[in-house]
């Protein structure tokens, strides 16, 4: 008796957060830009103004075709801050570009 197993996987996105403030305003922001591949999907790492208050519900991580699209949730008028992030992007299937604020990068994943 043979048996056929199938395991479909849905298309998904999802992301995790790691944040820390570096100044209580943005003045001297990094455009520096890195990008780390893994197993687990692609990590990156660079700085952003956002509130100051800013909490990890602020981010949301939207599939849009073959992009990823990171969305920050900022407040009008509300005091903005300079921190480090580091987020940890999955993503299946594969994407091909990320948008962070509206700026699109072509996503190339390093390989072993």
């Amino acid at each position: 008796m043979f048996g056929v197993l199938s395991c479909e996987t849905k298309p998904f996105t999802k992301h995790e957060i790691k944040f820390s403030k570096v100044k209580e305003d943005c003045q001297g922001m990094n455009a520096a830009f890195k990008m780390n591949s893994n197993l687990n999907g692609e990590r990156y790492e660079f700085q952003r103004c956002l509130d100051a208050d800013f909490n990890e519900g602020q981010l949301a991580s939207i599939r849009q075709g073959d992009t990823v699209v990171l969305k920050f949730n900022r407040t009008p008028g509300k005091q903005q801050a300079l921190f480090d992030l580091i987020i940890d992007v999955d993503s299946y299937p594969r994407y091909n570009f990320l948008t962070i604020d509206g700026e699109t990068f072509t996503i190339i994943p390093t390989t072993n």
